[in-house]
């Protein structure tokens, strides 16, 4: 045996004390719960079967379009008055600007898609196929089919496309994104700069990303490399099922840099059915405005933490009107369903079937109320309109300064000035002091305070009153209802010394 091997025996030996065999069981420990609760290693012989297995059902989307030149009015060079080039140059403009027969100039583009029906049902995103006048699928055996479009849906990047063959075409299915857990590994397929189908590995990031691409952003986000052409292309588990539907990267460069964003399926697979079904993604309505449950304004209502939408408007004739909705209210579950935030329920509702009579619970008054709503379909053309319930009179309507704020009753000169409307009803906000509260909430001039804690006031005096009450009972801040150009919000101000 060799010195090197014999003198590394005691260096071992001497390693293996009480602390060192404590470190070790508790790794094994650590490793043997994570087999435990389901956690799957990369495969042994790495990730080529399934990749051979799925390759064939990625394909891959080149669109054209069709942009004319729009030349626009060029200006006339200037000329001394009776120059031979100034006749030559007008006549020049005036056949370059009215090439009404010229040819129109085709700019392609490229994507990834996968297949999802043996007859010839293809994935991709909505910004792939956006405004193409020709489409063409190419399956990974080079085969070209021209593809037309089923449905599209821009506020989940979503479209479904039809192509035609002669056989059976391989295809994969739709897992459940819900189970995909942070850590899991996963792979991406697609068409990065158009050359053709490629494979990359990673894991999932992060879950529920909000990148503000739409309203029901709830993205995947993953480390495998996303680069351009990758959008529209799968995201698969180890099952080989899709789980997400690649669509964005963050990126100064363009290229990858381990930040990608995916679709998840949970959301792909029902507008893709409604697709599919409809021609277009059907959506539940409820017919209110919503803001976002802070600290303060949970505080003010006298929630046990920020939870829940706030309701800033409801609109007369719309489900949640009709359900007994009322502004002011906080949905904490609908369907069921523990709602979050603001977010979280436009998606549960937008999932929600349309005509299905469901249950809601709001916080009112410090109470839960329990309610029953009938969705509605939300229509594309959905115009969100309605009018502010009106107070009642409680007194003075002499100036007053409060919380920062100088207030004015709406008198007729003061509506004209700030063009209200007679159906709007409370206390003008006339001036801030720029290191106020309000001020620092965005609360600016011209806008009216409709309500405050909870109670409809029309004067000054009215808002001074509810504002000592509220520091008489140890509140920290006090919940303002405003409007806003016939639009409404909520916004709490702390209850700060006046400024005199």
């Amino acid at each position: 045996m060799s010195p090197r091997l014999r003198s590394s025996r005691p260096v071992l030996a001497s390693m293996v004390n009480p602390v060192f065999a404590a470190l070790f069981m508790i790794t094994i420990m650590v490793l043997g719960l994570s087999t435990a609760a389901g956690a799957r290693p990369a495969p042994a012989d790495g990730f080529a079967d399934l990749a051979a297995r799925l390759l064939p059902a990625v394909v891959n989307v080149s669109t054209t379009q069709k942009i004319k030149e729009q030349v626009g009015n060029v200006p006339l060079p200037q000329f001394p008055p009776g120059s031979p080039f100034e006749d030559f140059f007008k006549d020049y403009l005036d056949r370059f600007r009215n090439r009404d027969n010229a040819p129109a100039r085709k700019v392609t583009s490229l994507g990834s898609g996968f297949i999802i029906s043996p007859a010839g049902l293809v994935v991709t995103n909505n910004h792939v196929i956006a405004k193409a006048d020709k489409i063409t699928v190419t399956l990974s055996d080079g085969t070209e089919l021209p593809a037309k479009i089923i449905g599209h849906d821009p506020k989940t990047d979503v479209a479904l496309l039809q192509v035609k063959s002669k056989k059976p075409l391989p295809s994969v299915k739709f897992g459940d994104s819900d189970k995909a857990r942070v850590g899991d590994w996963v792979i991406a397929i697609g068409n990065p700069y158009g050359l053709g189908g490629s494979v990359t590995a990673g894991i999932v990031s992060a879950r529920g990303r909000n990148i503000h691409a739409g309203p029901y952003d709830n993205f995947i986000q993953t480390d495998a490399p996303i680069n351009r052409g990758n959008s529209g292309g799968p995201l698969f588990n180890l099952d080989g099922e899709v789980i997400g539907i690649n669509t964005a990267i963050f990126s100064p460069s363009g290229g990858s840099i381990g930040i990608g964003f995916s679709i998840p399926s949970k959301l792909a697979k029902k507008v893709v059915a409604d697709l599919q079904k409809y021609g277009e993604a059907r959506r539940g309505w409820l017919g209110v405005r919503i803001q976002s449950v802070t600290d303060e304004i949970a505080e003010s209502l006298g929630l046990d933490r920020p939870r829940g939408a706030l309701i800033a408007k409801v609109f007369e004739g719309d489900p949640a009107a009709n359900g007994g909705v009322k502004a002011g209210d906080v949905i904490i579950s609908f369907n069921n369903k523990d709602v979050e935030n603001a977010r979280a329920l436009q998606r549960i509702v937008a999932d929600t079937p349309i005509g299905a009579t469901v249950p809601v619970k709001v916080w009112r008054g410090g109470k839960v109320k329990k309610l029953r709503i009938t969705i509605a379909k939300m229509k594309d053309d959905q115009q969100l309109a309605g009018t502010l319930g009106g107070g009642g009179r409680e007194g003075s309507g002499t100036a007053q300064t409060v919380l920062g704020m100088d207030l004015q009753a709406l008198t007729p000169q003061i509506r004209e000035r700030y063009n209200i409307g007679d159906d709007t009803k409370g206390v003008l906000i006339e001036r801030l002091a720029p290191d106020s509260d309000a001020a620092a909430k965005g609360l600016r001039r011209g806008d009216v305070i409709v309500q405050i804690a909870g109670k409809s006031v029309t004067t000054p005096a009215a808002i001074k009153k509810a504002v000592a009450a509220a520091k008489k009972s140890g509140k920290k801040s006090v919940l303002l209802f405003i409007s806003r150009g016939g639009d409404t919000l909520f916004v709490p101000v702390k209850l700060a010394p006046d400024k005199d």
